[in-house]
């Protein structure tokens, strides 16, 4: 019988000796010029925050959107948001609010920090949101409503 602690690892490996594709499951990063344009998901994704803060929308409509971070974040302002709603008496309200100027910088390639400013008639806040690319696609892996 063979030391397990002495056998090498196998993986299951190509003809020419390279890993095939399916070798990697998690989250692979992706470069910028395999991603869209980001500004319709940033003004979107605010949308919909300001949205799911203000108990109009379900927290799970942006699960495909954002890292498990900012999901489980997010869920504790759900639920400060809701217990502030209720001790105030108030029903939950889809805000009124227009979406304002969209700044966006770009620290390294396939990452996006962007500011996102919104205004209601009673102020103006800002957004900002952090993208990153996986698989070919943006997730925020972070986002903070000032």
């Amino acid at each position: 019988m063979s030391d397990p602690a002495n056998t090498p690892a196998r993986h299951p490996r190509s003809r020419d000796n390279k890993f095939v594709q399916d070798d990697f499951f998690g989250h692979q990063p992706s470069s910028r010029d395999q991603l869209p344009d980001p500004e319709p998901l940033l003004v979107n994704l605010t949308r919909c925050v300001i949205e799911v803060l203000a108990g109009a929308r379900e927290l799970d409509q942006l699960a495909r959107w954002v890292s498990d971070d900012v999901y489980r974040h997010l869920l504790k302002r759900v639920v400060l948001s809701a217990r502030a709603r209720a001790v105030k008496g108030q029903r939950a309200q889809r805000p009124a609010f227009t979406i304002g100027r969209v700044t966006i910088s770009e620290p390294r390639d396939g990452v996006i920090e962007a500011v996102v400013m919104v205004h209601s008639k009673i102020r103006v806040r800002a957004v900002a949101l952090r993208l990153e690319g996986m698989d070919q696609r943006w997730r925020a892996s972070a986002i903070n409503v000032l």
